[in-house]
C-alpha cells in the first residue's frame, strides 16, 4: 500500500482541529482516514515545536556553516559505530521491553530515508496493523461503557461477573467476556485482590507498597496518581490526576483521548512544579505507572520514594478513588458533555471548586487548597 503524504498546512489544520476539542480524535481520524497514532504524533510534535515560533532567530550564518561542517565530519565518523550498534540492537527483542502500542507510535510516517516497511521490521510489528480506517465506537458500546462506569463507581468492589449480572438484570444482553474487555479498555478493576487483574509491563520492576500502616500527618508526605474514564455523549475520554493525601488537594490533572503516555508524564511534571516533591509517590501497577518513562521521571527526584498498590487492590490508593467518586457524582453524571472541550471546561470549574471553595469535614471544614498551601 502506498504511503500517504500530507502537507505541513494540512497537518497544521488537523492539529488545530484537535486542540479545539470540538470533536474527539477518533472522529477526526475517521473523517480524514488517518491513523489515530499519527494524529497523536502530529499533536505532540506541534506542541513541542510551538515555542520556537516565539523565539528570536538571530544567529550568525558563518557560525551556522562552521557548526554544520563540524557536525558533518562528526556524523561521518559515527557511521561505522552506528552500523555496529544497529546490528546489535536488531539482536535484542524490543517487544520484551515495550508494548505493541508504544512500538506502533514509534513509526515515523514522514521519514523518507527509512520506509515504513523497514521501520516495522526493526520494531517487530506487523505492517498491516498500521493501515486501518478508524471507526467510531457504536452508540451501543458507548452506552454500555457509560453504564459500566456508573455501576463500578457505585459498587467499586464489583468485578466483571457481578457487573455482567447487573447489566443482564437491567435487560442488557452481554456476556462476561465482553464486559471484561470493556473494563480493560476503561482501565477499571474491582477493589479486591484477584488473579490477572493488573495489566502492567511484566518486564518492568514493581515497587513495594509503602503506605500500609503509615500515619499521614502533613502535606507532601504522600501523593497518588491514577487514571479514570470520563463519559461523553457519543464517546469517552480519560482523566489523570495527582492528589496530596493529607490535604486531599488535586495538584495537577489532564485529559486525553488516547491514553497516550505523554498525558501522564505531563501531569506528573506539573505536580512537581506546583507542589515541590512528595516523600512517597503512590500508584497502581498499571502499564503507565510501571513503564520506564514514568519510573525514570520519578527517579529524576532522588528524594521521592516510589510506592505501588498491592496487585488488584484499588483501595490501597483510596484517596484518589474517593475523589473520582466525588467528581463523578457531583459533576460528570449531572452533565452530558458533548465534546472534549466541554468536558475540560466543566471539570476545570469543578477542580477549582473542590480545591478552593468546598470545605471538608475531615479537614476541620477547611478547603484542600487552604490546607495544602498554608
Amino acid at each position: 500500500m502506498k504511503r500517504k503524504s500530507y502537507s505541513p498546512e494540512f497537518k497544521s489544520q488537523i492539529v488545530l482541529e484537535i486542540l479545539k476539542e470540538e470533536k474527539t480524535m477518533s472522529q477526526i481520524a475517521s473523517e480524514n482516514e488517518i491513523h489515530l497514532n499519527q494524529l497523536h504524533k502530529w499533536k505532540t510534535q506541534f506542541l513541542q515545536e510551538m515555542p520556537q515560533v516565539f523565539r528570536k532567530q538571530n544567529q550568525d550564518m558563518e557560525k551556522i556553516k562552521a557548526d554544520y561542517e563540524k557536525q558533518l565530519d562528526s556524523l561521518y565518523a559515527e557511521v561505522g559505530k552506528l552500523t555496529t550498534q544497529l546490528s546489535w540492537l536488531k539482536k535484542k527483542n524490543l517487544a520484551s521491553t515495550t508494548t505493541r502500542q508504544e512500538r506502533m507510535e514509534m513509526v515515523d510516517w514522514t521519514a523518507s530515508e527509512l520506509p515504513v516497511s523497514h521501520q516495522t521490521e526493526l520494531l517487530g510489528i506487523n505492517r498491516s496493523s498500521l493501515y486501518y480506517k478508524p471507526v467510531q465506537p457504536s452508540q451501543e458500546e458507548v452506552a454500555i461503557k457509560h453504564r459500566i462506569d456508573k455501576i463500578y463507581t457505585k459498587f467499586p468492589y464489583f468485578g466483571s461477573r457481578k457487573i455482567t449480572q447487573r447489566l443482564n438484570a437491567e435487560g442488557v444482553t452481554i456476556n462476561r467476556k465482553k464486559v471484561q474487555r470493556h473494563m480493560r479498555e476503561m482501565g477499571i478493576q474491582a477493589v479486591y485482590p484477584g488473579p490477572n487483574l493488573s495489566k502492567r509491563n511484566l518486564q518492568h520492576r514493581v515497587y513495594p507498597y509503602l503506605l500500609r500502616g503509615l500515619s499521614i500527618a502533613r502535606p507532601n508526605q504522600v501523593w497518588s496518581i491514577d487514571i479514570t474514564y470520563i463519559r461523553l455523549q457519543r464517546s469517552w475520554i480519560y482523566l489523570t490526576a495527582v492528589i496530596d493525601w493529607y490535604s486531599r488537594c488535586i495538584l495537577s490533572w489532564e485529559l486525553d483521548q488516547t491514553l497516550a503516555m505523554d498525558f501522564v508524564l505531563e501531569t506528573v511534571r506539573r505536580a512537581f512544579t506546583v507542589g515541590g516533591e512528595p516523600e512517597i509517590f503512590n500508584s497502581d501497577q498499571g502499564s503507565h505507572f510501571t513503564s520506564s518513562s514514568y519510573i525514570n521521571l520519578l527517579k529524576e527526584h532522588p528524594s521521592v520514594q516510589i510506592s505501588m498498590d498491592s496487585k488488584g487492590r484499588a483501595l490501597d490508593n483510596i484517596q484518589i478513588e474517593r475523589f473520582w467518586r466525588s467528581l463523578k457524582y457531583e459533576e460528570v453524571y449531572l452533565k452530558d458533555y458533548e465534546t472534549p472541550r466541554e468536558a475540560r471546561n466543566n471539570i476545570n470549574d469543578y477542580m477549582m471548586l473542590y480545591n478552593h471553595e468546598r470545605p471538608h469535614q475531615s479537614l476541620n471544614y477547611k478547603t484542600p487548597g487552604s490546607v495544602y498551601f498554608q
